[in-house]
């Protein structure tokens, strides 16, 4: 599943694309993502002019002086900027037609991600209003995390997953961060010292600015908006290394079952 960084990149990408267009008309060849596609979208977005394009943790926000498309990528979505009279290929489901005849492109080959219109203040949807702080905003640092980790049982990894926590952290980097901060993804967060907690904090955010600058992490067939691949897998240290070196020490990475997904730890370099 795309995370925050290539959906980030993906915002970086289309942005000045988008930006300024005005929405001629919406093409829909598949209504049934996870949730079905709005027919009040396909009505109300057309003489609309984009504004901006933000991200709130895993989500691309459109807006509009009408309301604001909330776009999820799901499991295996992607975003193409091409002229609108391109032959669609099998999984491009959704065109958002612009007036000077380009198009932005959903494909989306599982159908696990989302086309939603809300009219009001965004950040109040239900999909929206419970979530995190961003991890790299201001409002998530060590007294936050530390505080709301007292008392909880739960293991790092996981607890980084919790959208509720902070916004966006997925397995990866979830996985990564701990690695960073020499924590194993197992330990119990309420365990955890203020000054690991700091720690931990750092990690993410410098890991998910490496991420973000290089592009994301490619896996299965994420891509950016020109049709590029990431570039962050080459530099992963853990997440998907299981027996390999580590790259640190050279001892074998072990992986270990948290759930329902597996993490990922040098048993040296992390304690």
């Amino acid at each position: 599943m795309p995370e925050l960084p290539e959906v980030e990149t993906t915002r970086c990408g289309i942005a000045a694309l988008l930006t300024g267009q005005k929405v001629a008309r919406v093409v829909v060849r598949e209504w049934r993502l996870r949730w079905r596609v709005s027919r009040a979208l396909v009505r109300e977005l057309p003489g609309q002019t984009f504004r901006r394009v933000a991200r709130r943790a895993k989500y691309l926000l459109l807006a509009t002086d009408a309301g604001t498309v909330i776009l999820h990528l799901g499991m295996s979505g992607s975003l193409r900027v091409v002229p609108a009279d391109t032959a669609p290929a099998a999984h491009d489901h959704i065109d958002i037609v612009f007036a000077d005849g380009r198009c932005l492109r959903l494909r989306d080959p599982r159908r696990f991600g989302a086309l939603l219109w809300t009219r009001t203040e965004p950040q109040l949807h239900k999909l929206l209003r419970a979530l995190g702080p961003e991890p790299l905003g201001t409002d998530f640092d060590a007294d936050y995390f530390y505080a709301r980790t007292r008392r909880r049982k739960v293991a790092l990894r996981d607890f980084l997953m919790n959208a509720r926590i902070v916004a966006g952290v997925g397995n990866i980097y979830a996985n990564e961060a701990a690695f960073l901060a020499g924590l194993r993804p197992q330990r119990r967060v309420g365990r955890l010292t203020r000054a690991e907690c700091e720690r931990v904090v750092t990690a993410v955010r410098e890991t998910l600015q490496q991420a973000i600058a290089a592009g994301g992490t490619t896996l299965r067939d994420f891509q950016n908006a020109n049709g590029l691949p990431g570039y962050f897998q080459l530099q992963l240290y853990v997440y998907g290394r299981a027996r390999e070196p580590c790259r640190r020490c050279g001892t074998p990475i072990k992986a270990v079952r948290l759930g329902q997904r597996a993490g990922f730890f040098c048993p040296r370099c992390q304690s």
